[in-house]
């Protein structure tokens, strides 16, 4: 049998911020998830988005610390038009997070932006822009 990806895993050292901060982008937790140790949200094709506290990963792993400096994982949302990039863009920024990179258009044929959530991971918004014909 071959392994399958299934979840994405983030520390959080604060579940209220970052379900607050993933909630901004169409997440959907349970009712009550900011009091848990750890929580769920189901993604399309069944993948999982779950968020730990810190002190749940040290529960299993004593000796585990956060990160000095920025991860090398990076998550991306992907939105219906460039416009909307622009709108969660400012819904995020308006709400408190650190707009990194405010959108633009790239040459690879996206509007691209990046906000930091509430523990510094990059998130990455984007949608396809129109072809010229």
């Amino acid at each position: 049998m071959t392994p399958r990806f299934a979840l994405i895993g983030v520390v959080t050292s604060d579940m209220a911020a970052a379900l607050a901060f993933y909630r901004l982008l169409g997440l959907v937790f349970p009712e009550g998830s900011e009091e848990q140790p750890h929580v769920d949200a189901e993604l399309p094709g069944g993948l999982i988005f779950a968020l730990d506290t810190e002190k749940t990963v040290r529960s299993f792993h004593s000796g585990w610390q956060p990160p000095v400096r920025g991860g090398r994982v990076g998550l991306a949302f992907r939105c219906d038009s460039p416009a909307e990039v622009d709108a969660r863009y400012e819904d995020l920024v308006d709400a408190g997070y650190h707009g990194e990179l405010k959108p633009w258009d790239a040459f690879w044929g996206q509007r691209y932006a990046t906000v930091h959530d509430p523990d510094g991971n990059g998130v990455d918004l984007f949608a396809p822009l129109p072809t010229a014909e």
